[in-house]
């Protein structure tokens, strides 16, 4: 496989759930992110206990039924876009990837043919 040394310093936070939910995998930007949360410390625990209802229930149901979950925030006035998608290991079904990319408040839209 290759060097996915990339993924720590990626500007967007990235967190790797397994089909319990327990928390794999963390960037820099995510532990940031996530700091009054535990931070890195957060890995080894449950990512729904890091949500309150009624994302739980949510993210409870995307990982019974894995499907692909996106919409934008606005959180200390900044816009980020989350992106929840299933991840699948020779595939089959191995749990849950959240990306939170930070979108600019103007953001231009294209329509290309």
């Amino acid at each position: 496989m290759e060097n996915q040394d990339w993924v720590r310093e990626f500007p967007g936070a990235v967190v790797v759930c397994d089909t319990r939910g327990l928390i794999t995998a963390m960037n820099a930007a995510a532990e940031k992110i996530f700091k009054n949360q535990g931070g890195g410390r957060l890995l080894g625990t449950n990512v729904l206990d890091c949500h309150p209802e009624p994302s739980r229930i949510k993210l409870a149901e995307m990982m019974e039924n894995p499907r692909l979950n996106v919409y934008t925030i606005e959180k200390e006035g900044r816009h980020r876009l989350i992106y929840q998608t299933p991840w699948y290991r020779e595939g089959t079904y191995a749990g849950l990837v959240e990306l939170s990319l930070e979108i600019p408040m103007d953001l231009p839209h294209f329509v290309r043919e």
